[in-house]
């Protein structure tokens, strides 16, 4: 696997979306011979949003929200819910080649096991499944105690290669709260504020290249 690891300046969600779709063509056409690639970088203040919630009638309502909190509104290639992260986070971006039609399940499933073990090794009472009032729900979630959500995962597949994206926050999350909540409220879409969990809460502070070295562990294979 190659693993692209970008430790310097926070990088703006436009740019890291742009070059996550650049990668999962270029592996699915070939043009790259690399079979599984792993690129992990820390984010400017962002809030993630699917296409599906770009079509929405709050979306604007949504986007103006999160400029007030600071935090940039971007369409992310791929599906699920609002997210919102900033540099106290840390942003995966897998890309597997893959045979035409695969379900899209089995990668779910196996990287969320293999991130809660990595997790669990580091302290985390990490398990794999949907908290109730989570953002972003999905039954792959890796939550902390089946209370807080730690990370999400989502998809998207073009011929050829399939990209599976995540968030896991290292610090505190309190200052992701207001975010979320007023994008949720503007999209008409329901959740527990109390369900946005980080790896400090659980561990205590962790260093950015113990989490690296974890999310290289779990989705080498």
């Amino acid at each position: 696997m190659t693993v692209i690891d970008l430790p310097t300046a926070p990088l703006a969600a436009e740019e890291t979306f742009e070059h996550s779709a650049v990668l999962l063509r270029a592996i699915g056409s070939r043009e790259r011979a690399d079979e599984r690639v792993l690129r992990i970088h820390t984010p400017l203040p962002t809030l993630a949003m699917s296409r599906w919630e770009s079509r929405q009638s709050g979306f604007a309502a949504a986007s103006e929200s999160a400029l007030r909190f600071g935090f940039a509104p971007a369409i992310r290639p791929t599906g699920g819910r609002a997210a919102a992260y900033d540099e106290s986070c840390l942003v995966f971006d897998l890309v597997v080649r893959e045979e035409e039609g695969i379900d899209p399940q089995p990668l779910f499933a196996s990287t969320s096991a293999r991130l809660a073990a990595e997790l669990a090794a580091l302290g985390v009472d990490a398990r794999v499944g949907a908290v109730a009032g989570e953002y972003c729900p999905g039954e792959y979630s890796i939550n902390a105690r089946g209370a807080v959500k730690l990370i999400g995962t989502s998809q998207r597949a073009v011929r050829g290669a399939r990209l599976l994206s995540g968030v896991i926050a290292l610090g505190s999350t309190e200052h992701l709260i207001p975010v979320l909540d007023a994008a949720n409220a503007a999209l008409g879409l329901d959740w527990d504020p109390s369900t946005l969990g980080g790896l400090a809460s659980e561990i205590g502070r962790v260093g950015r290249q113990m989490v690296v070295d974890a999310l290289i562990a779990a989705l080498a294979e």
